[in-house]
């Protein structure tokens, strides 16, 4: 077959039928795979998948186009056919503009807009947003999607993120912006194993899913399907947890970066700064953009991520009151009891004495940070000490520490809960700041013991007068996703009896506990900045109502020589404020990080001899790490001030003002909801069986709450769905009763696609129009050879050849719109029938005419990145010892091939395809 693809919204012909193409995509044998919904009597609403290698598909040739007059009131069918085409007709790849920026419900924010921005300027649109947290990656993240699904380049989507954020993610994509994801988490399995066939790839049953990492890690089969899967787009939430070549989420990610057109990594923390490492998470992204890992500079990798924080300046002065200023994070000193100074005592002499103890220490060398790990769990809690000694004394088999152990296990056995003085400060806090029986108010405590977490759970109800399902507790191991998911679930919902969340760092990480809630408490404090940071962004986040509230319970002794929390505690959180308020994020302040590294470092440092402070100051060397995540000057994307003038928007043309009145008249006109209840708001109606059939992909959740397969509720008004949203958070349910219909809900693509197979087989409307002469509206596609649009023209044609005008301006002009008038008065159709070939023939000669420039315009940055893998090749090789330079020049090589590959996929090829789409005829023609 020739080069010529069939891009989406060309009519094709197959078995007998005629179709309209949504999308087309090469396949491994030289061929294309065409989705397409039926446009002839017999097929017509049906969805077919058709593959060139098996089927005889022809392309219909705009010459063979039938005109026909248009009888419906103010040539309603007419209108809605030309809106249907243009909304139908992907942006081209030329397009870097927004198209969709303003049509969500959502606050339009240009700082959430530039992470598209900057992936519609790249040669693929794969980024790395490494905003701190609660800036709202998900929602930047949801508008890159939106503009890729606008672009013909997002149907099939594969979103992957921890558990415990799976529906939270599902929730925003759809109630924000109408994008669905099936939920592939343990019950979505279940049900999936229901409803297809045994053996069958859920990946190729759904075409947008939402997958943990945990899912497809413990669930083999899964990973060996997706070895058979190409995505238009695939999102990794968390991604630093990819660093480290040989773990399975590295390796997965590596498959899924490979089989993918777009790549959207997101992480607050997106490496673990080791350049190297960092190195490799580009080279996913963009395999030729760091020549020597060890050395690049950051102005290497601009175009591949972008990175800001609260005090960026643009993103300071867009969000307002949205964002309060958070508080500070208070100390709360709790004297140590009389049980516990003796804990402190046995801990201070014994354990952390080390070699001034009297005998030596009671660790050997090897396990000298161990009392370090006993001091953590003392200042957690007595019964995270006990758990901790009762596991060494398993594996201890030096005699003289199992003694010690032994002692440490009496003493902390003759603790009773009456004796814990950071349990009395809690119940204390927890009741000042509203805690009660007949209060709303809520806090989450955080600990990093799970023993902890236990303990204040079973403990808190009676203490604070709360009946037992006022508290809830959230651990990681020992609960299936759909725990984590409903946990979380249950605090965000206003009259949820949830009081106090009680959770380990496992919600420290992408979860939003700021609905309805602003107090945090730490029972015990992370010995990191970094999670320190991360579990205070789960109430200090963008949505935050109020000023977030935090506290800390330290817990102090008078044991000469104790480390007691003021040690370390107390001067990391002040740390901690400090960074949050110059530079809008703590990561960098000790350039390890990673948390774990970071309390490693301060542990070995305490050991020898390094006060916290000093630890601190003893910051390595700045360099591309510090460049890119350390630097306040560096906090816009790309090294440019990115507030100096807001996002780019697309040229998008349009006849009807927006989605309401092209639903509205095409489902009046068409007569497509027999029951439409409209009240000047809210839309409600029995979705018809070719709807229900769509709303299959939509979760799950919302579907069976609503039962909106058979009664549906939808508003245009952001108002009211807001209000909507706002009131789901109220009740048992996170899912708005009323959906909100942006340009993708498909409700509007299921009434495109009824508008368009309205009209017969190859047929364009006849409109009569303020025009003097019969005037052809004519759509010109170039593509490339993966089916995408490089080029889209819009053309106008008269006897005197194309019009200068853009064709939805010359529509505008002849006066085409709700207020015409249809007489019906016969048009003489067989003379324009005779000249429309030469009307093709002159929008033909017209696109080939410009082939040149529109070259220029798709080949220019493909050019430019040739000569950068030219250099790229060149410089990776200089310097490779002759012993490694052959292994190492075939991997290069096998880089370079495939990226070549990957250019000339994308530059047009083939003759423009042409479509005859109305003609617009003088008001005075008939007969």
């Amino acid at each position: 077959m020739s080069e010529t693809s069939f891009p989406p919204g060309a009519r094709i012909e197959v078995r007998d039928a005629e179709w309209i193409v949504r999308t087309c995509a090469k396949t491994a044998h030289d061929g294309y795979k065409i989705t397409a919904v039926g446009a002839s009597e017999f097929v017509r609403d049906e969805d077919a998948v058709f593959f060139t290698e098996l089927d005889t598909v022809s392309l219909l040739t705009p010459e063979e186009t039938v005109l026909e007059q248009d009888g419906t009131s103010r040539f309603a069918q007419s209108r809605l056919f030309l809106e249907a085409v243009l909304r139908r007709t992907p942006l081209p790849q030329t397009e870097k503009g927004l198209a969709l920026a303003d049509r969500f419900l959502l606050d339009p924010l240009p700082y959430q807009q530039r992470p598209a921005e900057l992936a519609l300027k790249g040669l693929r649109p794969r980024i790395l947003i490494a905003d701190v947290v609660g800036l709202g990656k998900t929602l930047e993240i949801g508008l890159i999607l939106a503009e890729l699904i606008r672009r013909g380049r997002g149907e099939r989507i594969l979103v992957v993120t921890p558990q415990q954020v799976l529906e939270q993610f599902q929730h925003e994509l759809w109630t924000r912006f109408a994008i669905p994801l099936i939920r592939l988490d343990s019950v979505g399995i279940e049900r999936i194993q229901r409803e297809i066939p045994a053996g069958r790839n859920p990946f190729t049953y759904y075409k947008r899913i939402i997958v943990s990492i945990d899912t497809l890690k413990n669930e083999g089969k899964y990973g060996q399907h997706l070895e058979k899967m190409h995505w238009d787009a695939v999102v990794i939430d968390e991604s630093h947890n990819l660093i480290g070549e040989t773990s399975f989420r590295n390796k997965l990610a590596r498959l899924l970066a490979r089989q993918t057109d777009a790549l959207l990594l997101a992480s607050a923390t997106p490496h673990n700064g080791n350049s190297e490492s960092f190195a490799e998470l580009i080279r996913m992204l963009d395999p030729a953009a760091i020549a020597n890992h060890q050395k690049y500079e950051a102005r290497d990798i601009d175009h591949l991520y972008i990175r800001r924080t609260k005090i960026s300046p643009e993103v300071r002065d867009q969000m307002g009151s949205k964002w309060p200023e958070r508080g500070p994070s208070i100390p709360i000193r709790c004297a140590a009891t009389r049980a516990e100074e003796r804990i402190f005592e046995e801990l201070t002499q014994v354990w952390l004495a080390g070699d001034q103890r009297t005998g030596g220490p009671v660790v050997t060398s090897k396990n000298r940070l161990f009392p370090y790990t006993l001091l953590k769990a003392f200042l957690s809690s007595h019964k995270a000490l006990a758990k901790t000694v009762a596991n060494r004394l398993r594996n201890a088999d030096e005699r003289r520490e199992i003694d010690a152990l032994k002692t440490l296990q009496s003493l902390v056995a003759q603790m009773a809960d009456e004796d814990s003085a950071k349990l009395a400060a809690l119940v204390d806090v927890l009741a000042k700041i509203g805690i009660g029986p007949r209060s709303t108010t809520r806090a989450v405590v955080f600990s990093e013991s799970v023993e902890t977490v236990r303990w204040l759970s079973e403990v808190l109800p009676k203490r604070l007068g709360l009946p037992a399902n006022a508290i809830d507790m959230m651990l990681g191991n020992g609960m299936s996703d759909q725990q984590q998911q409903e946990i979380i679930e249950r605090f965000g919902l206003s009259d949820s009896p949830v009081r106090v969340l009680v959770t380990t760092d496992v919600t420290s990480e992408g979860v939003n506990l700021h609905r309805q809630c602003h107090h945090l408490v730490h029972y015990d404090v992370p010995w990191s900045l970094i999670r320190i940071e991360q579990r205070n962004g789960r109430i200090d986040r963008y949505g935050q109502e109020n000023q977030p509230q935090f506290r800390a319970l330290n817990l102090t002794s008078s044991v000469e020589g104790a480390k007691d929390d003021r040690t370390v505690a107390e001067k990391l959180l002040d740390k901690e404020a400090t960074a949050h308020r110059t530079l809008g994020t703590a990561e960098a302040v000790t350039g390890e990080y990673r948390a774990e590294r970071e309390e490693r470092r301060l542990i070995q440092d305490l050991l020898a001899g390094k006060t916290v402070e000093q630890s601190l100051e003893d910051n390595p060397e700045h360099g591309v790490m510090f460049d890119l995540f350390g630097s306040v000057e560096r906090r816009l994307s790309g090294g440019t001030d990115a507030a100096d003038a807001d996002p780019l928007q697309a040229d998008v043309p349009r006849l009807f003002d927006g989605s309401e009145s092209f639903v509205k008249e095409a489902i009046s006109t068409l007569g497509l909801l027999k029951d439409l209840e409209d009240d000047g708001e809210m839309l409600a109606f029995t979705p018809p069986p070719d709807l229900v059939h769509r709303l299959s992909a939509l979760p799950a959740d919302y579907l069976r709450t609503h039962d909106v397969r058979k009664r549906m509720k939808v508003t245009f008004e952001r108002e009211l769905a807001q209000r909507k949203l706002a009131e789901a958070r109220q009740t048992k349910t996170m899912w708005p009763e009323i959906a909100y219909l942006s340009d993708l809900h498909p409700l509007v693509e299921w009434v495109t696609d009824k508008v368009l197979v309205r009209l017969g087989r190859q047929k364009a409307p006849a409109i009569t129009a303020q025009v003097s002469e019969p005037t052809f509206l004519i759509q010109g596609i170039y593509s490339n050879t993966l089916g995408q649009p490089t080029v889209v023209e819009w053309m106008a044609v008269t006897s005197d050849g194309v019009l200068p005008e853009e064709m939805t301006d010359v529509i505008t002009r002849a006066g085409v719109g709700p207020r015409m008038t249809n007489t019906g008065r016969p048009l003489d159709l067989a003379s324009l029938q005779e000249q429309l070939p030469r009307a093709v023939a002159v929008a033909r000669e017209h696109l080939e005419a410009r082939r040149s420039d529109y070259d220029v315009r798709v080949v220019a940055p493909l050019d430019d990145y040739r000569g950068q893998l030219e250099e790229w090749q060149q410089l990776t090789l200089d310097g490779v010892h002759v012993s490694q330079r052959g292994r190492k020049e075939q991997r290069v090589r096998e880089t370079v091939e495939r990226q070549q590959r990957l250019l000339d996929s994308m530059k047009t090829t083939g003759e423009p395809l042409l479509r005859v789409l109305a003609v617009l005829v003088p008001e005075e023609a008939g007969q």
